[in-house]
């Protein structure tokens, strides 16, 4: 073997050798990303707004009057959260948990609930201008409470809010 393809081969050991240290070196420095948990806890008032929480958990939490608009709250469990004269205004849902909560009085113009579950959710006076409510499962009573109300078209997914009801 000539020496250049002897200082190759060392050279090539070395970048090798250094890749592995840095990939060992991101595994200690990287922490593992967790989902917010914010259940039972009191943030009347809080502004969420513009802010990705995916996976976050604000079971039984009260967010009355808090501003959660333009936020990414897909597969965010509120499962018998207040949300009393919350601002979801724009907010991506799809997929969250709604079970039990209390969306009296709540903006949820543009907002995109697509595959969220609402089965025993009171939207009593909620604001839907433009709501997707596509494959949300409701109660009956409380969908034909909505589609007295249902209005608009969503902005991001172009779907029409009475349609997305399947008011009638």
């Amino acid at each position: 073997m000539n020496s250049i393809t002897v200082l190759k081969k060392q050279i090539l050991k070395s970048l090798l050798v250094l890749l592995a240290m840095l990939i060992s070196l991101s595994m200690w420095t990287t922490s593992p990303a967790f989902a917010l948990d914010y259940n039972r806890e009191n943030l009347l008032g809080r502004d969420f707004s513009g802010q990705v929480l995916t996976d976050a958990s604000f079971t039984k939490a009260n967010l009355r009057n808090s501003n959660l608009s333009h936020s990414d709250l897909t597969g965010v469990s509120f499962f018998a959260a207040n949300l009393e004269s919350a601002n979801l205004e724009g907010a991506n849902l799809t997929n969250a948990t709604l079970d039990a909560a209390r969306i009296i009085k709540t903006n949820l113009t543009n907002a995109v609930l697509t595959g969220a579950f609402a089965a025993n959710a009171k939207f009593d006076g909620a604001i839907i201008d433009g709501t997707d409510f596509t494959d949300v499962l409701l109660r009956q009573d409380e969908q034909d409470k909505l589609c007295k109300v249902a209005k608009g078209i969503n902005p991001t997914t172009g779907k029409e809010t009475r349609e997305t009801l399947m008011c009638r």
